[in-house]
């Protein structure tokens, strides 16, 4: 007797049992695909899979701009500034506090500010880091923007990226 063998179909996963988001590259302006369970992404939509979230609802975004002060010990101490940082941590967030005293006295602005003296790329738009959602910034920054309300400034806040003060926009 000789037993038959069935080949099951090819499965559709549902949201309920991958782990892939759709979310949005800025710098190429398309979407992209990432696992959360993984790490990996990909610009392809993942095979046989249905009903892919798109990890943030435009509810759920904000926009910020913000002064970045990079030190010797950030991730990468070197800007569009200057090749090799060197200053301290404790000189970065000395002269954010000095930047920040300016902006709330009303001598000038964060936009203003942030085109000469931000060691982010974003300082040719003022610092505008444009819509983005949770998930997408380092935790503390998110953290620290998500709180703040549309025209509050935030204190310093710390990141590996170097130290930065947060304009809430939107």
């Amino acid at each position: 007797m000789s037993e038959e063998t069935q080949v099951p179909p090819p499965t559709t996963e549902t949201p309920a049992t991958h782990d892939w988001e759709e979310r949005w590259s800025r710098s190429r302006a398309r979407a992209y695909y990432f696992n959360r369970a993984t790490g990996e992404s990909q610009w392809e939509r993942p095979a046989n899979i249905e009903n892919i979230p798109v990890a943030t609802k435009m509810e759920e975004q904000i926009r910020a701009s913000h002064l970045l002060v990079k030190h010797a010990g950030s991730r990468r101490p070197s800007s569009w500034r200057k090749e090799k940082i060197t200053i301290t941590k404790e000189e970065a967030i000395q002269a954010l506090k000095e930047y920040r005293d300016k902006i709330v006295s009303g001598e000038t602005d964060l936009p203003t500010l942030a085109k000469t003296e931000s060691d982010c790329s974003s300082a040719k738009n003022g610092g505008d880091l444009g819509l983005f959602g949770k998930g997408q910034m380092q935790p503390a920054f998110e953290k620290a923007a998500f709180a703040l309300q549309v025209g509050e400034l935030s204190e310093i806040v710390e990141t590996d990226s170097g130290v930065h003060i947060i304009l809430r926009t939107a």
